[in-house]
């Protein structure tokens, strides 16, 4: 019965590695090699040529030197070829002197009247000499006598200028080829010296990628860009990369839905692509700290900024739109509940009142005491639904009003305030409204004759609000500052974030082309101004243009008007 295999105890197999760091050497490595192979072998190619072309130039140097000896012309017409002639000896003289195999003067016949061995001396030439002997100088590989030679011939001129012989001389070709082969150690030396370097530098750059890549396989790598494609765009979370200049290398689907961005983002400088303000500062690094709030349109994002290695940055985002909202729904019902409980303790005081007057039997006072407290709501109440004429925001006032004077905090509308029933994002409105008239009531709370005015009047299509308080107003050197996300002069609340809705407020009014600002008020307090162009729509001809009403008990129910077209 055969045993089990255990892992890795079978036959080893070699393949091609899996590591980043072993394939790029590996290639590097046979590039280098291929590289100075193929240079090696382009330089030995022409090199041959050089040396043959050498050997023939110097041996046609060697035959035009012994032509030009004057002796040798009027030797060559005197005497007889023989191995102890004038014309012998000098071709041996040069032949020793020069180092080459052959050094032959001919005749006109081709016949030798030297020659290195004496016993060729009267025969005729083994090659053909007669380029040389009708005056043209000649070089050439050739096979001979002696072998196979590099060679050059001129022809020798008599005293009239005709051709009366040749000289040939010949190099060794056996020389011309040791000259090559002892030129091929020097040049396999450098070759392997130039590997060497570039072996070396090979695995210095596989080392630097080995450690950026972590050792990893490029099966690896590519799986981790397959896994991070599937996160980023798969998250719930916004996540913005940058590199070490502050350009956008990076935006997941999520982020450019909460940034309101687009693709053609990466790339791009960050102030380019969000503009001044707290987002791009956070997201820069320019305010640190952890889950920093910015403001992006009508967001508000939690964003936090991780450094990375290289000098970028990564930033992740997360939507609190719709937690801070209902943080500030919770401090609002805190409040109201604050209100309803004091409104309980008066709302008893005034049953046992009631209660006592009619068991005293003073019917007629009783009824005047009730019309005076139904009264006094129903008054509050048509005031404000007769200047606002939106159910939203009508409901609203009466609703604040109340909070605010149960906390001691007297709210009206102003003298000129009117608003016709034409809103085209009363939500928007609200949402403006409500922010500053809390934090109105917040200022005015515990001062001198605390109270707050709301102007709300229409300009053909533009609205203007105004805020005025009794509180002790905002420095001017806050005034810029106030409307930035996070500041605020309040303690944080139970949902942990503060500084949000004068931000708010100013994003809203600038998404409809308005601005808000802040000013002294005389006797002091602050002065909120916010206008808003194109926040009224046109009016429709023979539409209802009368007042909404608000129950004294609470706001009105949900109604299609005429004007707007939208459920409210």
């Amino acid at each position: 019965m055969n045993a089990p295999r255990t892992p890795g105890s079978g036959p080893r197999r070699f393949g091609w590695p899996q590591r980043v760091f072993s394939q790029v050497l590996l290639m590097q490595l046979a590039i280098i090699t291929g590289v100075i192979v193929l240079v090696t072998g382009l330089f030995l190619a022409p090199l041959s040529t050089q040396l043959d072309d050498q050997a023939m130039r110097r041996a046609l140097a060697i035959a035009q030197s012994t032509a030009a000896q004057p002796g040798i012309v009027k030797d060559l017409s005197t005497t007889d070829p023989s191995g102890r002639g004038p014309v012998q000896s000098a071709a041996e003289r040069v032949r020793r002197a020069t180092g080459a195999e052959y050094v032959v003067v001919m005749d006109r016949r081709g016949v030798r009247w030297s020659h290195p061995a004496v016993r060729r001396i009267g025969e005729v030439v083994s090659t053909d000499p007669g380029a040389a002997l009708r005056g043209r100088e000649v070089m050439e590989i050739d096979s001979g006598t002696l072998g196979r030679s590099a060679r050059g011939k001129v022809p020798l001129f008599g005293s009239s200028g005709e051709v009366v012989g040749a000289v040939s001389v010949g190099i060794e070709y056996d020389s011309v080829r040791a000259r090559l082969l002892g030129a091929i150690p020097g040049l396999l030396a450098y070759a392997g010296g130039a590997l060497a370097v570039g072996a070396l530098a090979a695995y210095l750059i596989a080392r630097r990628l080995q450690r950026q890549t972590h050792d990893l396989a490029f099966s690896d790598i590519s799986a981790l860009l397959t896994e991070r494609e599937a996160m980023l765009h798969g998250i719930r979370e916004g996540v913005v990369a940058l590199d070490g200049a502050g350009r956008v290398r990076l935006l997941n689907d999520e982020a450019q839905r909460l940034l309101g961005l687009g693709p053609e983002a990466a790339g791009r400088p960050l102030e380019e692509v969000l503009g001044d303000g707290r987002t791009a500062d956070v997201l820069a690094g320019r305010v640190v700290g952890d889950d920093l709030l910015a403001v992006r349109g009508s967001r508000v994002l939690l964003a936090n900024r991780m450094p990375t290695d290289d000098g970028g940055a990564v930033v992740t985002l997360r939507d609190r739109t719709e937690l801070e909202h209902l943080g500030r729904e919770l401090d609002s019902t805190t409040g109201l509940i604050d209100a309803l409980r004091a409104q309980d303790h008066e709302h008893a005081n005034r049953l046992h009142t009631l209660l006592g007057l009619l068991e005293l039997e003073m019917h007629e006072d009783a009824m005047e005491f009730i019309t005076e407290v139904v009264g006094v709501h129903r008054a509050t109440a048509e005031q404000v639904t007769e200047k606002v004429q939106d159910p939203l925001l009508a409901a609203l006032l009466v609703g604040k009003a109340t909070v605010a004077a149960e906390r001691g905090v007297s709210l009206r509308l102003t003298p000129g305030t009117l608003l016709p029933d034409r809103v085209v994002d009363p939500r928007g409105l609200v949402t403006v409204v409500g922010n500053l008239v809390d934090n109105a009531t917040d200022a005015a709370t515990g001062s001198d004759g605390a109270r707050i005015e709301v102007g709300l009047c229409a300009e053909s299509r533009t609205v203007i609000l105004e805020v005025r308080d009794s509180g002790p107003g905002v420095p001017r050197e806050q005034r810029a500052s106030i409307f930035t996300e996070g500041w605020s002069t309040k303690d944080v609340p139970a949902h942990g974030r503060r500084g949000l809705g004068l931000a708010l407020v100013r994003r809203l009014a600038e998404r409809q082309g308005g601005r808000v600002t802040v000013s002294g008020a005389d006797g002091g307090g602050a002065v909120f101004t916010v206008v808003l162009p194109e926040a009224l729509a046109e009016p429709v001809p023979g539409a209802s243009a009368g007042p909404a009403t608000v129950s004294p008990d609470g706001p009105p129910p949900p109604t299609r008007t005429a004007t707007t077209g939208e459920q409210r």
